[in-house]
């Protein structure tokens, strides 16, 4: 509202500079785009992240399948010395690996290891995992919810980076248009800096 009363203010004051009215203008120019244009970008951005996100969704749920397990032992540990990495999975909380069995959705046997679903594992106990129509492990398959949150974020990422991007042009141009102020007043400066205060010199 202050940059609009601004150009208004400036369009037929006698002293307005050509510079003054062009930074009014820059200046309502990015608070219309501000106001207007980076909240489309931001909500067109994140409609189609949506989208993308929603039919990746779709497709891991049609893909991936929860299937019942079987604990049948523990899994080895990592021998003592087996470096750093070992070390430092050893200090961070973590489910307990087992060796599992189940059958994927395909008929097909598997076994491998797995984070135990409980804590301490027993043989026999049972959980579920998720596998692909081979019973390949997959992590859980998207949920749209979570789809639908990330794409807010983006939506809101993108139209503050286009809002920050208008006010950083619109500083560049301010500054380029000071710039331009002062080369002018010293060029004026120095025409009348000799005949400054000179009796006749038409001051």
């Amino acid at each position: 509202m202050w940059t609009a009363m601004g150009v208004w203010r400036w369009r037929r004051n006698p002293l307005r500079r050509p510079t003054d009215l062009l930074e009014a203008w820059v200046a309502f120019a990015a608070l219309v785009f501000v106001l207007l244009v980076a909240p489309a970008v931001g909500c067109v951005t994140g409609l189609e992240v949506d989208g993308t996100l929603q039919r990746a969704a779709r497709v891991q749920q049609q893909e991936r399948y929860l299937v019942p397990a079987v604990v049948v032992r523990p899994a080895a540990e990592p021998p003592a010395g087996a470096g750093a990495d070992a070390t430092a999975q050893r200090q961070t909380p973590q489910r307990t690996p087992i060796v599992a069995s189940w059958t994927a959705p395909d008929g097909s046997s598997h076994q491998g290891t797995v984070p135990a679903a409980e804590e301490p594992p027993q043989a026999g106990d049972r959980f579920r995992i998720w596998t692909d129509l081979r019973g390949r492990l997959v992590g859980r398959p998207l949920d749209p919810s979570v789809a639908s949150a990330h794409a807010a974020l983006v939506g809101l990422a993108a139209a503050v980076g286009a809002a920050a991007l208008v006010e950083t042009v619109r500083r560049l141009v301010v500054r380029r248009l000071v710039h331009l102020r002062y080369r002018r007043l010293d060029r004026a400066w120095a025409a009348a800096g000799p005949d400054w205060g000179r009796a006749g010199a038409g001051g």
